[in-house]
C-alpha cells in the first residue's frame, strides 16, 4: 500500500471590502507514505500542514494535483474506508457526547456495515491503557488522557493501513504526551500499520517518526529521514532546529 502525493496545489476564496480574491495554501506538494512507515508533517501554525492532513483524508479536495491510495483517489469514500483512519487533536468534539465509550469505539465498524459481535473490545482497550469499566462511560466522565486513548482505540479498531494523527498529543500535558507516544509505537508494532504524524512540536515527531518532512508558506523544505535530522540542508530547517535545541 502507498499513500502518494503529486503536483497538489489548494487555496480558499477570500473576500476583501473591494474583491474576492484567492489565499493560496498549498504549493506543489508532491511525496510518498509507505506501507508501515511513520511520517512526520512539521510545520509552525498557518504552514498548511492542517490543510494537507484534511486532503489526504478525502475531507477536502485539491484545486490540482492528485492524492491516491494504492493507485485509487483518495476522495472515494471507499478507497480510504478501512484503510485510513484519523485522530485530531480537540478529544472533546471528536467522540460524539451522547455516546458511551463502547459505542464511540466500534462506529467506525458500525459505519462500515461490519458486525461487532467477535469483536473483542475489552483486549483493544486494554491495549491502550484502560479497561472495560470504561465501556459505559460517556465523554464528560473522561480525562484529556483518556479521551484521546478512546478516539486512538476507535483509529485502530478497523484495522487501517493507516492512522493520520493531527496534532494528537498536543493538547496534552507534557507526562501523558510521552504516554501517548509510548502508546502509538506499541499499536504500530501489534498491528503492523503506520502513521501520518502532523504537529508542530518537532521533538515528538522525532521521538516517533522514520521520516521528518518540514513544510513553510505551503512549500514542502525538507524531507530527510529521522537520524538525518541533524544534517538538514535548508536555512528554516536549521533555524527550527536551533530553537528547538537551544
Amino acid at each position: 500500500m502507498l499513500l502518494k502525493v503529486e503536483g497538489v496545489h489548494k487555496s480558499y476564496r477570500q473576500q476583501d471590502w473591494l474583491r474576492k480574491t484567492r489565499h493560496q495554501v498549498l504549493h506543489d506538494i508532491g511525496f510518498e507514505w509507505r506501507k508501515g512507515e511513520c511520517l512526520g508533517i512539521i510545520g509552525e501554525s498557518g504552514s498548511g500542514k492542517s490543510t494537507l492532513g484534511r486532503l489526504l483524508l478525502g475531507i477536502e479536495k485539491p484545486d490540482s494535483g492528485s492524492i491516491t491510495f494504492d493507485g485509487k483517489p483518495v476522495s472515494d469514500r471507499s478507497v480510504r474506508r478501512g484503510a485510513i483512519s484519523a485522530v485530531f487533536q480537540d478529544y472533546t468534539s471528536s467522540i460524539n457526547p451522547f455516546f458511551t465509550v463502547r459505542q464511540a469505539i466500534l462506529e467506525p465498524l458500525r459505519l462500515a456495515g461490519k458486525g461487532d459481535g467477535s469483536f473483542d473490545i475489552g483486549k483493544l482497550l486494554r491495549q491502550v491503557g484502560l479497561n472495560e469499566s470504561y465501556l459505559p462511560r460517556y465523554p464528560h466522565e473522561l480525562s484529556g488522557g483518556e479521551a484521546q486513548r478512546v478516539c486512538i482505540a476507535r483509529a485502530v479498531c478497523s484495522e487501517p493501513q493507516c492512522i493520520l494523527l493531527d496534532e494528537a498529543v498536543s493538547s496534552l500535558d507534557g507526562s501523558v504526551q510521552m504516554q501517548v507516544l509510548d502508546l502509538l509505537g506499541k499499536l504500530r508494532t501489534a498491528y503492523g500499520m503506520g502513521y501520518i504524524f502532523i504537529t508542530h512540536d518537532i521533538q515528538a515527531a522525532a521521538y516517533l517518526c522514520d521520516r521528518i518532512m518540514i513544510i513553510r508558506g505551503g512549500e514542502i523544505v525538507e524531507l530527510v529521514d529521522t537520524e538525518e535530522l541533524g544534517h538538514v540542508q535548508s536555512p528554516y530547517a536549521k533555524e527550527l532546529l536551533r530553537k528547538v535545541l537551544s
